[in-house]
């Protein structure tokens, strides 16, 4: 382990155990002696969060009911509203390069704000996705440049969609315009790429074998360490490695489980909770978890896949998702997928309460975070990538004004936002995808 000689430790200060490595969150003695006495607000680093929902959702019951407030929420978007002064809601913004209109484009174009060149061989191209260009700047000051997750197996090739390679659909972050960036939707492997200290599959099994948890190679050097701490830093090493190890038990249960389930899910892979929510719910926490150990500043998430077939059973939806939400305008297939759109949006309002509650600095890591949900298609009936349903959370630390709906009378380009916040994490850049400026009043108090 690296020792603590002093009261103010270094910000990347790591804790390493037998195949294992654990940065810790930020605490107290990592604040500079300046800062505490010159009042400055102690923030944690900026970051970039994007979830992904696909196929669009029913636009009537997502739309907020008030103009410019979120003060009456819409029934899909109800769950959030513990967390409204920390959103801003956004009403007709566009993927124009997702036309002439598909699911492979919906997905492609979502952070890329780029056309995907029509093929279904290996001559794929896009563009580099506005999570990989802050990977590119910000990135390089962690141990991960990013994380990209998944929900579903992404192992579909060929030709997916009217002239589409399949991978346009599977990839949702691309470091290049040639180069899609596969998404992990196991999160054993996602929980070792975090805290274990790498090797292949087998040794990380081997490994794996001769303990029953990381964490416990590394709990008396922990121990040793937190004696050196004030009270609250050693609440917040506790408070963090309790949530590390409850994560790791949730793992080995779902491993423990899967077992004894003869026919699992074709898109889901062996070992990972037999319930949607829980594995949601999961691959949220270890986004929190790689957040607070300032493993990674920039994380994808793709809530459910493009042309998912999905059934919800558990929320009363025994539908399949696609062909749902292609409706046909019949209003009792609508409300059903409505309540899809309700359920995910659900997950990731738990998602942004918990990092709202989970301190960071002068602040949460919410405040420190800025977090993108929405889908590259608006109405999935017509494959229409206009009026897209878009939500932002987060940010107040860099200025976001909260409990806001920004309604614009003509559609304007998603790639608008995508600059805004990679601006205000740091990354200036002239344009992006087919931007044509800043959203300013993102970060305006609301004018009423």
């Amino acid at each position: 382990m690296q020792f603590i000689t002093k009261k103010s430790i270094p910000r990347r200060t790591f804790i390493r155990g037998v195949g294992a490595t654990f940065a810790l969150p930020l605490l107290d003695a990592m604040v500079p002696a300046a800062t505490a006495l010159s009042k400055t607000p102690a923030m944690g680093p900026k970051r970039l969060g994007y979830v992904f929902m696909p196929m669009g959702c029913d636009q009537s019951r997502w739309t907020p009911r008030s103009e410019k407030s979120l003060d009456k929420l819409s029934p899909i978007l109800d769950s959030l509203k513990d967390v409204k002064n920390d959103l801003t809601v956004f009403t007709n913004m566009e993927l124009r390069p997702a036309y002439p209109g598909s699911h492979a484009t919906s997905n492609s174009s979502f952070l890329s704000a780029a056309r995907a060149k029509p093929t279904e061989s290996s001559d794929y191209y896009l563009g580099t996705t506005a999570d990989q260009v802050a990977a590119k700047q910000i990135g390089q000051d962690t141990q991960l440049p990013s994380i990209e997750l998944a929900m579903d197996i992404m192992q579909i090739v060929g030709q997916c969609d009217n002239g589409y390679a399949c991978v346009y659909q599977n990839n949702l972050s691309w470091s290049s315009p040639t180069t899609p960036l596969p998404a992990e939707a196991h999160p054993r492997i996602v929980f070792e790429n975090l805290f274990g200290e790498g090797g292949t599959r087998e040794e990380r099994q081997e490994a794996l074998k001769k303990r029953a948890s990381l964490l416990d190679s590394i709990v008396a050097d922990m121990n040793r360490m937190k004696r050196d701490l004030g009270p609250s830093d050693q609440a917040k090493v506790t408070d963090y490695l309790d949530a590390i190890r409850e994560v790791e038990r949730r793992i080995q249960k779902a491993e423990t489980d899967s077992k004894d389930n003869p026919l699992p899910d074709l898109d889901r892979p062996v070992g990972v909770p037999a319930s949607y929510a829980d594995h949601a719910r999961l691959m949220f926490d270890l986004q929190l978890l790689a957040y607070q150990g300032d493993i990674t500043r920039i994380a994808t998430f793709q809530i459910a896949r493009e042309t998912s077939n999905r059934s919800y059973p558990e929320i009363g939806v025994p539908d399949p998702h696609h062909p749902l939400s292609h409706h046909g305008d019949d209003p009792d297939k609508i409300a059903r997928m409505s309540k899809i759109n309700a359920f995910h949006v659900s997950l990731y309002a738990e998602y942004l309460e918990k990092l709202k509650n989970t301190p960071e600095g002068d602040g949460s890591l919410l405040d420190n975070s800025l977090i993108l949900y929405g889908s590259g298609i608006g109405n999935p009936n017509v494959h229409d990538h206009t009026n897209l349903p878009i939500i932002v959370a987060g940010g107040s630390s860099g200025g976001m004004k909260g409990n806001r709906h920004i309604r614009y009378d003509k559609p304007t380009p998603l790639a608008n936002l995508h600059l805004t916040l990679l601006d205000k994490v740091g990354v200036k850049i002239d344009s992006f995808g087919d931007s044509t400026g800043m959203i300013d009043e993102l970060f305006q108090p609301l004018s009423v």
